[in-house]
């Protein structure tokens, strides 16, 4: 297996547990806070779309799936601390957006050669990443990372553990 057969394989491995993660979710579990302060679910996965969009889109302009129009403004750090649900997409179409955000990242990935990897990341995400190969690894911890927090609502709502 080469870099990019593992990366591209990793990326959809871990979109197969987010979803698990969620899969016995209502479109209200998808607004409980773990506790004052802490982002609602719903919240979660619109951020991680525009996130990965953005990140994608920084190495290869318009490669990353297209997002409905006024996306990344109900997701943004001055929304998060927003409850109502008529602020935000229901359950399945945040899943559904994801499932294509993902999967245009996945085809992303594989166009990209081992060499590509070692190319600079863009400027904004240089701190972070270094390389193209660092920010597609800061997309499988950042999924993993918010993955981690929904674990937390899950255990509030009584649900079973799961991982």
């Amino acid at each position: 297996m080469n870099p990019i057969e593992l990366f591209a394989d990793t990326l959809n491995r871990t979109m197969g547990m987010f979803t698990a993660t969620l899969a016995d979710f209502s479109d209200e579990d998808m607004l409980v806070r773990p506790c004052p302060g802490a982002n609602h679910a719903a919240w979660q996965v619109g951020h991680l779309i525009s996130a990965e969009t953005r990140m994608v889109n920084g190495v290869t302009a318009g490669a990353a799936a297209e997002l409905p129009a006024g996306f990344d403004t109900k997701f943004s750090k001055e929304t998060s601390g927003v409850d109502d649900p008529t602020q935000f997409p229901g359950k399945k179409a945040l899943l559904d957006q994801l499932a294509k955000t993902r999967a245009g990242s996945i085809a992303w990935v594989k166009t990209l050669t081992p060499a590509d990897l070692d190319k600079p990341a863009p400027e904004r995400m240089q701190r972070m990443c270094p390389t193209v190969g660092h920010l597609i690894g800061l997309m499988m911890g950042h999924m993993s990372m918010h993955m981690g927090q929904l674990q937390v609502i899950r255990r509030k709502l009584g649900k079973p553990i799961l991982f």
